[in-house]
């Protein structure tokens, strides 16, 4: 299971975009998107930097 930190989430509906725009990666599974932590969780062996430019092409930044 993988974590990533996003910044910008402040509703349902970016949890949602974010939990879809992740969903449509190739090799991704099981995402979850918790707005209160303003993280992502997925399984998957998926590249770092290729979750990152689907968060950041929907208007949220990944946090280091």
């Amino acid at each position: 299971m993988a974590t990533v930190k996003i910044k910008g989430m402040s509703c349902q509906h970016c949890v949602g975009s974010t939990k879809d725009a992740l969903e449509k990666i190739s090799g991704i599974e099981n995402v979850s998107v918790d707005l209160d932590k303003g993280e992502a969780t997925y399984e998957g062996e998926v590249s770092t930097d290729t979750v990152k430019q689907a968060i950041t092409a929907i208007g949220f930044e990944v946090v280091e």
